[in-house]
C-alpha cells in the first residue's frame, strides 16, 4: 500500500522478491497512478473503505500487508476496525502521528489563514508544502483531511503483529512519530535502517530481509 503522490511501482523491488513466496497484489489508491481521480474529498476512512471493497473484489482475505507512509494511515485505519482484515502488518515510514507543533508552525497557519479571508489565491500558492501545491482543488480538500487526523487512538485498537521499519535519515516520517506509533501497538515492533522515507526503495536488498524475517 503506497505512499501519498505515490504508486504502486513504488514497491517494484518487493512485487519482485515476495512474488516467490505469496501472491502479492499492489493497488494503486483511487486519485494515484492507474486509478481513477478521486471526484470528491476522500478521508483516511474513505480510502479504507475504498480499500475493503477492493480486497473483496480482488478475493483478498487476511493478506499480510506491506504500508508505506500514507499507505499505513489507510492501514492503520482498516486494522482498527477489524483486526482480521490483516494477518502481519508491516508499516514503513509510517505517517499518521501528528506530535506537538512549535511556534513556527502555528505563525504560518495564522498567516495563511489571515491572508486566505482577503487574497484566498495567493494564499493558496503561497502557503503549504511543494507537495500541497501541485495538488488539483478536490485533492487538496482530502490532503487536508488526511494529514489533519491522528491515528495513534486507532493505532492502540489493533492486535496485529507489527513491525515498523524506520529510515535513519527519513525526515518526512521521523523515528519520533514511529516511536509514538509504537507506543500504541501492543504486538509492536521497531527496526531502523539505513535509508530515508523510501527506505525499501534505496536499501531494497536489506529492507526485503527484514521483511522476509517478519512475514515468514
Amino acid at each position: 500500500m503506497h505512499g501519498y503522490l505515490s504508486s504502486k511501482e513504488a514497491f517494484t523491488a518487493q512485487i519482485n522478491y515476495f512474488s516467490k513466496f505469496f501472491r502479492v497484489t499492489a493497488i494503486d489508491f483511487i486519485g494515484f497512478g492507474k486509478s481513477a481521480p478521486l471526484t470528491k474529498p476522500f478521508s483516511v476512512s474513505d480510502y479504507a473503505e475504498w480499500t475493503n471493497e477492493a480486497f473483496s473484489l480482488l478475493g483478498i482475505e487476511q493478506p499480510h500487508i506491506i504500508a508505506h507512509s500514507f499507505g499505513c494511515r489507510v492501514a492503520v485505519k482498516m486494522a482498527a476496525r477489524d483486526n482480521a482484515v490483516f494477518d502481519k502488518i508491516l508499516l514503513t515510514g509510517p505517517a499518521g502521528v501528528i506530535l506537538k507543533r512549535g511556534f513556527s508552525y502555528r505563525v504560518r497557519v495564522g498567516a495563511y489563514r489571515f491572508v486566505k479571508k482577503f487574497a484566498p489565491k495567493f494564499a493558496e500558492k503561497r502557503f503549504g508544502s511543494a507537495e500541497y501545491r501541485t495538488l488539483s482543488p478536490v485533492m487538496k480538500e482530502s490532503y487536508k483531511k488526511i494529514v489533519n487526523e491522528d491515528l495513534r487512538e486507532a493505532a492502540r485498537k489493533i492486535g496485529n503483529e507489527v513491525l515498523i521499519v524506520e529510515g535513519k535519515e527519513d525526515t518526512t516520517t521521523p523515528l519520533s512519530e514511529a516511536e509514538a506509533y509504537l507506543a500504541c501497538f501492543s504486538r509492536g515492533r521497531l527496526r531502523t535502517m539505513d535509508g530515508g522515507h523510501f527506505a525499501f526503495a534505496e536499501y531494497p536488498v536489506l529492507f526485503n530481509l527484514i521483511a522476509e524475517e517478519f512475514l515468514i
